[in-house]
């Protein structure tokens, strides 16, 4: 099956009240280990490709990792640039054949974020591929992503932004952030403004970025085997199942599937000091990576059997 657009998979989650889950990747243990979990749940996919992992691995290798990939899958699979910082980048992964771009001008003045996001939109919409961007701002770290402040998306500005753009999507700011460290409280998401965005735009998909849950288990993994992740915690996954089954039809994990590999490799080095061979501690490696996904797309996005 070729690359596809999200828009029928965004219909379906919208009108079937779950969320397609957006995983970030950067290697072939990555992209393997998510196609696994997705053939075996019967689950819609997006690979995500930030900027960053872009320059690591190069768009040739990820293009041919994606072909390779869906040889032997029959899935519907969307590509999608995250957090594209500029016009140029998301021409380029356009061009090279992603079938979905995020433009992010959430550190943009609001008029200057309009204007880069119509310039996108323009360039998209004519070669067929779905525009995602972004009002509001997380606070947090992801790669080239970094804010101290958190900014809520004003509903009635959300519906001005979408008119002026004809974005086909739209990623809020609710109280999720980037990276492993996004609460110091009590977690907690601003349903109210959710609900209010989607009343003023029935039928229109949101997203959530920053929903890596950072998984108790893998955290006490990577400490316990060598690591230093003091403090870190994530958004509670019966918040993310809660928002997948409102107008939340794409969901972005990250840091959850990092932290997986890592405590997996820590553990398989330290217990085995003489092994110097990469198969040998990136194959569990990819087996968490599988399990990882499989769980968020079971019990926490409910797209299992969505395919």
């Amino acid at each position: 099956m070729p690359l596809l657009s999200p828009k029928d998979m965004f219909k379906k989650a919208y009108d079937g009240g779950y969320a397609v889950g957006a995983f970030n990747v950067n290697n072939m243990e990555i992209i393997q280990g998510i196609m696994e979990a997705g053939k075996e749940e019967n689950a819609p996919l997006i690979l995500q490709v930030s900027s960053g992992a872009r320059k690591y691995a190069g768009q040739n290798y990820i293009m041919k990792l994606m072909e390779a990939a869906l040889m032997d899958a029959d899935l519907p699979v969307v590509l999608h640039l995250d957090h594209g910082p500029n016009f140029e980048l998301c021409r380029d992964v356009i061009d090279g054949g992603f079938t979905s771009v995020m433009i992010d001008g959430s550190h943009l003045p609001y008029e200057e974020n309009i204007t880069l996001t119509k310039k996108v939109v323009a360039y998209a919409h004519d070669r067929g591929v779905w525009v995602e961007a972004e009002l509001g701002r997380l606070a947090g770290v992801e790669e080239d992503v970094h804010s101290d402040v958190h900014i809520y998306t004003d509903p009635d500005q959300a519906v001005e932004f979408v008119g002026k753009t004809g974005c086909d999507s739209l990623a809020i700011a609710i109280g999720t952030s980037h990276g492993a460290y996004k609460f110091k409280g009590e977690p907690k998401l601003d349903f109210d403004r959710l609900h209010k965005i989607a009343a003023l735009m029935p039928g229109y998909p949101i997203v959530l970025h920053g929903a890596s849950s950072v998984v108790p288990e893998y955290v006490a993994m990577a400490n316990k085997y060598g690591g230093h992740i003091p403090g870190a915690q994530g958004v509670p996954e019966n918040l993310l199942r809660q928002a997948a089954q409102s107008a939340v039809c794409k969901i972005n994990i990250d840091t959850d599937i990092r932290l997986a590999m890592t405590a997996v490799i820590r553990k398989f080095l330290m217990e085995n000091p003489a092994e110097f061979d990469p198969r040998g501690y990136l194959k569990p490696a990819r087996e968490a990576v599988k399990d990882m996904v499989r769980h968020k797309i079971k019990n926490v996005l409910g797209c299992s059997g969505k395919a």
